[in-house]
């Protein structure tokens, strides 16, 4: 059974994920940078290490991944708009290649990046940050389908907070939508419980079809 590391651990879909993999009895090591946020992710099930990616190096993170013993990392990390495009630039970039980085030393071979979709706000005059994050997440996309690692890149289309439905609609380029971050929570899981699917770029939405479903018929591409 895998142990599953996740790289920003704090985040609102993470914690979804470290709850789906805990009732799995598969073990979760969070990775956190607030002291405050080490309580709730004991109570979800995982394991909490402290340390601020945006002070890490390969070395140290890869030193703090082979601790935990993980097979899978799952970059969940996000700036979340706060600090600009600074923090963008040190968290959703900088960060995302220190992970693919200190993954590959570690000997880890599968990094799960949660990333955006193309079309996401782009009807919308969101502002420089927002173009911002948009370009990062694309270098970053590109960076890791550089490494040797056998990356998944997962676009989810604009996330809300519905309930889940458990059906989606997944494939390499999709028309955009919604998808509720129970069901992005979920699609993780599904990936991480099919370790032939890797190297692919895959897009979700809300959709008909059954998560672990929609998740297995993508290795046939």
């Amino acid at each position: 059974m895998s142990h599953v590391f996740i790289v920003g651990g704090s985040g609102q879909v993470a914690r979804k994920v470290i709850q789906k993999l805990h009732q799995r009895n598969v073990a979760v090591t969070a990775m956190y940078r607030d002291t405050s946020q080490k309580a709730e992710l004991e109570e979800l099930g995982a394991r909490p290490v402290f340390a601020d990616l945006t002070k890490s190096s390969p070395d140290s993170l890869k030193d703090i991944l082979k601790i935990s013993q993980a097979d899978i990392v799952v970059f969940a990390a996000g700036a979340g708009g706060k600090g600009g495009q600074e923090a963008t630039n040190l968290v959703d970039g900088k960060g995302l290649e220190i992970t693919a980085l200190a993954a590959e030393k570690a000997g880890i071979r599968k990094l799960i990046l949660v990333s955006a979709f193309p079309e996401a706000g782009r009807t919308k005059d969101l502002g420089d940050n927002f173009e911002n994050y948009m370009q990062v997440k694309k270098k970053s996309e590109y960076f890791l389908t550089k490494t040797q690692l056998d990356w998944i890149v997962l676009r989810p289309g604009t996330l809300v907070n519905d309930i889940g439905t458990g059906r989606i609609e997944a494939g390499v380029a999709l028309p955009y939508g919604t998808i509720t971050r129970e069901d992005v929570a979920q699609t993780i899981v599904s990936i991480i419980e099919t370790p032939q699917l890797k190297r692919k770029i895959i897009e979700i939405i809300q959709g008909e079809y059954n998560i672990s479903e929609a998740v297995d018929s993508l290795t046939e591409e």
